[in-house]
């Protein structure tokens, strides 16, 4: 609500009237943090945990209102480095220019001091003398400073709860506080407390099994102080181990992310229905979600239906609280502090997850080494690759384990579910089911025609493709029948679903009766979690070669003969062998070329004007789908980013590309660029150094994005919806969305998707409302339909 500043007289956080724009979510920094850091070889301080001494915003850190030290770098096994601070009280630009004063940082082997190359004389930050120890915060006289404002927050708050409870009182069957034993859960149980009358509320940890050790503490002390004043207090959990489920499913990852769903939502709602003694229960949870923990939450507002748990209200009753307001009432009202936090996390939820990084891992990774273990063996364990010791301990370091998109790589993982068409027949293969297909069609609503065959291994199904292009929206559901059927072991989120309590599982098989088809348990990604998470793209495992050109990318000269020329072309041209080789390469996987003759992709491509903007935005489409060099630029340089040569080069080297074979890659990008691509749809450029990257491109047709999806959704098995946020995060998969082909951000996205909804309704409906974020193409069209769209109205 309030912004603050760094107090010098007490070394704390001091609030101010004015109201906070974006905090840079302060949190205290205690010995612990300081010691596994080794800032103790800088700084001397006592060796307590009662009180912090400082504070960091992000990786900086402040001593009394001075910036003194910063960490650069870290990852799970390599320490950040420590950079600290350097102070110029009269810095200039030119020797007679403007002086001013700049605080930068530096490896401490810079000694006391050190001269710039102006001559700018630069001093150590010393946050205190060196014969004097670092004083921790005062915190009774932070709290005597900040009392009046806090109070101010804590009131508005609880008059929010208090709101909130009586709009609902007579209309919910419970309310309840989501607790998981972070700083925001504690301080809004303090205050729910405070607010509402006794025996009105429960309070319910969702209990992941994959808590920092600490947590377990908060979460004892927790409730036994709620045992002590009559509160009830409920733990959730699933049914499975994360062992267990980490085997089913494959390690989560950014974009695998059903580790929430089986060990959290799904756990609370099972208890909250056991609770009530209701399957179609309403609740209310309050839940500490604070705007200034990300640009999504920012979003938020107070009160919603249905974002946490389906069906559920959700009050965010500290939503406008900033981190300095939360740790200030910890502070003033006694509150019992994770330990986590004090060790260096920021966060307290799931120790080893995969939308963690830099710092926060290495923390995790020396304070709970043991703990941290099981996980790192099950990520090897469940991967089909066979890792040296120091190929995995570089796999953990890149993160590269977080960024799995499908099954591909995870062991023992077979097709159990595939899907072609034949004749005007779709046929889909049904591999060793693990559940019966005649409980899940249960849920299909209307009669559908269709024959099963049974096989040695499965079943075959087949349905006429009228029926499913007639209406597909019962085609989406019945191809997600045999999906669950396929790929169901009893995870739970399907029952979660079904409020009307028609569905059970009896040792991992599910049982249905008198559904009632109102399809809520379809609505998961892919219409379930372990289909989703395990399905296998169409291509398998073999991939090409990234060098695909050498030393022989293509030119404009041998473009433009080819459009000029076009079948002959393949007759009669001035290349040279090697030079027809690669280009024949670059021809194919743009789909210029089929088979070494001119194709009605080309012909298109043509009409449009080869060098125009949506023209090549069209067919680096195709080569970033069928063309592995292109796919490597468009994966691993980021947009904005200069790269120089021999950084790139050493990139592939990572990617076990040879040396030789490296620096043709590397020296191509070059040749790519000076193309159109570079100058007209503004791909890319080379500087005279020699650095290169990737630039946002000039994209005037929405009609090429829409090419770009239906292009991604084939490749990478998508299953005609996803978020856009996803598409934002370059993770493991087949299949490169047009935002990352041409570098568009969310706001350049967003008005193009929905004018994409309002023109083309058949193809694409993108919604964005109420914090939705979902893109849903339409199943009965492919990328060819929508290249029609640009036939019809060139």
């Amino acid at each position: 609500m309030y912004s603050y500043i760094h107090d010098t007289r007490t070394g704390g956080l001091l609030l101010n009237s004015s109201p906070s724009k974006m905090s840079k979510e302060p949190r205290p920094v205690y010995a612990p943090e300081l010691d596994a850091l080794g800032f103790n070889r800088y700084w001397s301080y006592a060796k307590q945990s009662d009180t912090p001494y400082m504070w960091a915003e992000a990786n900086r850190y402040i001593y009394r209102g001075r910036l003194v030290a910063m960490l650069k770098g870290g990852n799970l096994y390599q320490a950040p480095d420590i950079l600290l601070a350097y102070e110029c009280k009269e810095w200039r630009e030119t020797p007679n220019g403007k002086a001013t004063e700049k605080v930068v940082f530096d490896s401490p082997d810079k000694g006391d001091s050190f001269i710039d190359k102006r001559g700018n004389v630069f001093t150590l930050v010393l946050p205190e003398p060196r014969d004097l120890k670092l004083r921790p915060i005062d915190i009774p006289a932070m709290i005597e400073a900040n009392r009046e404002l806090l109070r101010r927050v804590t009131d508005s708050t609880v008059k929010k709860i208090v709101t909130v409870y009586e709009k609902y009182a007579d209309k919910i069957d419970i309310f309840h506080v989501a607790f998981s034993g972070g700083k925001d859960s504690c301080v809004l149980l303090d205050l729910v407390k405070k607010s509402l009358p006794q025996k009105s509320f429960v309070v319910v940890f969702g209990d992941t099994l994959m808590e920092f050790p600490d947590t377990y503490d908060v979460i004892d002390a927790t409730e036994a102080m709620c045992k002590a004043e009559d509160i009830p207090f409920y733990r959730a959990k699933s049914h499975l181990t994360p062992k267990q489920s980490w085997e089913l499913f494959g390690p989560p990852s950014r974009t695998q992310r059903w580790c929430c769903s089986v060990h959290k939502s799904t756990p609370q709602t099972l208890k909250l229905r056991e609770v009530t003694c209701k399957q179609d229960y309403t609740g209310l949870d309050y839940v500490g979600v604070r705007a200034e923990e990300s640009l999504e939450r920012s979003k938020y507002e107070y009160e919603n239906y249905g974002k946490k748990i389906k069906g559920q209200r959700d009050h965010y009753s500290i939503l406008e609280w900033t981190s300095a307001e939360v740790w200030l009432y910890i502070f003033s009202n006694g509150i019992p502090i994770n330990a986590a936090y004090k060790k260096g996390n920021s966060r307290a939820g799931c120790l080893f997850c995969p939308m963690a990084g830099g710092v926060s891992e290495y923390i995790r990774g020396l304070v709970y080494s043991d703990d941290i273990q099981l996980y790192i063996n099950l990520v090897r364990e469940t991967s089909d690759k066979k890792f040296s010791d120091s190929r995995f301990k570089d796999f953990m370091n890149r993160g590269a384990w977080k960024t799995r998109g499908d099954g591909r790589y995870i062991a023992g993982n077979s097709r159990r579910f595939s899907e072609e068409i034949i004749d005007g027949k779709v046929i889909i293969s049904v591999e060793n089911p693990l559940s019966n297909w005649k409980e899940w069609i249960k849920t299909l609503p209307g009669e559908v025609k269709f024959d099963v065959r049974n096989t040695e291994t499965g079943f075959v199904v087949t349905i006429d493709e009228r029926d499913i292009r007639n209406n597909p929206s019962m085609g989406k559901i019945f191809r997600q029948v045999f999906r669950k059927t396929a790929y169901c072991s009893g995870c739970g989120v399907c029952a979660a679903n079904c409020k009307n309590g028609r569905m059970s599982f009896e040792q991992g098989k599910v049982k249905i009766t008198d559904c009632l088809q109102c399809l809520d348990c379809h609505k998961l990604p892919g219409g379930c979690l372990m289909f989703d998470s395990l399905k296998l793209p169409n291509g398998g495992h073999k991939m090409r070669a990234i060098n695909s050109f050498n030393d022989h990318a293509p030119k404009t000269a041998w473009m433009e003969s080819f459009f000029k020329d076009k079948e002959a072309f393949f007759m009669d041209n001035d290349l040279g062998p090697d030079q027809k080789v690669k280009f024949k390469v670059f021809l194919t996987d743009a789909l210029l070329a089929v088979k070494g003759h001119y194709s009605p992709f080309a012909e298109l491509i043509a009409k449009l004007g080869w060098d125009t903007d949506r023209a090549l935005g069209l067919m680096i489409i195709n080569l970033a789908a069928h063309n592995p060099q292109f796919a490597w630029y468009i994966k691993n340089l980021e947009v904005g980013q200069i790269y120089p040569q021999k950084k790139v080069i050493d990139m592939l080297r990572l990617d076990d590309v040879k040396e030789t074979s490296a620096k043709s890659v590397a020296k191509s990008f070059k040749r790519i660029v000076e193309m159109p691509f570079g100058t007209k749809l503004n791909w890319g450029y080379v500087n005279d150094n020699g650095d290169m990257a990737r630039t946002v491109c000039i994209v005037t047709d929405p009609r090429v994005i829409l090419y770009g999806l239906y292009v991604y959704n084939e490749k990478a098995n998508a299953h005609y919806e996803f978020r856009l946020s996803s598409l934002y995060e370059n993770i493991e998969r087949d299949g490169i969305s047009p935002i990352q082909i041409f570098g568009l951000d969310r706001q350049t996205m967003v008005p193009i998707l929905n004018g994409l909804t309002a023109n083309f309704p058949d193809y694409i409906n993108a919604t964005f409302t109420n914090d939705l974020d979902k893109i849903s193409l339409m199943e009965y069209h492919t990328p060819a339909d929508v290249l029609k769209l640009f036939e019809e109205g060139n």
